[in-house]
């Protein structure tokens, strides 16, 4: 199999990548990258091709894309905040940029794409936990950019016998995953802040509720699908309908680094929902052999990474 990660340079991309090349059914593996929210330095020591440029720019992608038999799409600009400054931009990388794969794709003659949606996408439907099949309500521009990213890819399978399938994410972590912009997520932010000793500023009471997902048992899903060339057609969430609140993640990080954290609230933070947890019966009967990877086990090995790579300094 040849296979394209768009994005591949970041966070998810990047994990996915190292998982790919030890995979004896992936031949060749490309990536494609802009380097906007990605790093090189996620790549190293890995034996891949990588194309720099946008997925927004037809001729970088069509070098990219041609020749492959599967892609991965994870090419974004994440972050709610972020798309709350600057909605047109979001929308571009997003939605154009979806689009852009799909079409080259098609007049490629690619096999399969996966793409990335979030779980964003549910907004204020209060449903917990959410079944794919419920009303999407999007309270952001970058809720809106990933309804459009996953409607696109069902749309392509539908018109023009595109086998795709669309993966709603929900708060993935793990290492790589960046800690020091305007828009980290929360679980790096939380980690570096705690091994460097320093507090940590929770937006709200801190009682929200996420359905963390540990990026290993996204990657492995994620490099299932193409392996065996998995489509649906309906979007399906990508995580186990595990739901814990922020306070709950402070309290696992004081036991992992052995002392105290304090906590900081700021003013809640606008288009962030309230609660979020996935229902996640479809995923389970099209990939039944996976597991999640626990919280206190995926916090850790987070922190470990972080402790080696970015703070150097000893865990509790």
């Amino acid at each position: 199999m040849r296979l394209l990660i768009t994005g591949g340079a970041g966070f998810i991309g990047s994990n996915l990548a190292r998982l790919a090349v030890g995979d004896p059914a992936v031949a060749d593996l490309r990536i494609l990258d802009d380097l906007a929210t990605g790093t090189m330095s996620n790549l190293d020591g890995l034996d891949v091709r990588v194309v720099p440029g946008s997925i927004l720019d037809d001729q970088v992608l069509d070098d990219a894309v041609r020749g492959c038999d599967a892609i991965v799409h994870l090419a974004a600009l994440p972050s709610v905040p972020r798309s709350l400054r600057d909605p047109v931009s979001s929308h571009h990388a997003n939605a154009t940029g979806t689009l852009r794969v799909l079409e080259a794709a098609r007049h490629h003659g690619v096999g399969h794409v996966v793409v990335a949606s979030s779980s964003s996408v549910y907004g204020a439907n209060p449903t917990l936990p959410k079944p794919e099949l419920t009303w999407t309500g999007p309270l952001s521009p970058y809720a809106v950019s990933k309804l459009a990213t996953e409607a696109y890819a069902i749309a392509h399978q539908v018109s023009y016998g595109l086998p795709t399938l669309a993966f709603r994410f929900f708060n993935v972590y793990g290492p790589r995953q960046r800690h020091d912009h305007a828009y980290a997520a929360v679980v790096p932010r939380f980690v570096h802040a705690a091994l460097r000793d320093e507090p940590i500023e929770i937006y709200g009471d801190g009682r929200q509720s996420r359905d963390f997902t540990h990026v290993r048992g996204v990657c492995a899903i994620l490099l299932d699908a193409v392996r065996r060339r998995v489509s649906h057609p309906h979007p399906v969430n990508l995580a186990f309908g595990v739901r814990v609140d922020l306070l709950t993640v402070v309290a696992e990080l004081e036991q992992i680094v052995g002392r105290r954290i304090v906590r900081r609230h700021q003013a809640p933070r606008a288009g962030d929902v309230r609660h979020s947890e996935a229902d996640n019966r479809v995923l389970r009967e099209l990939f039944p052999q996976v597991r999640p990877v626990p919280l206190k086990e995926g916090l850790r090995e987070t922190a470990e990474w972080f402790q080696t790579n970015v703070v150097k300094q000893p865990l509790g």
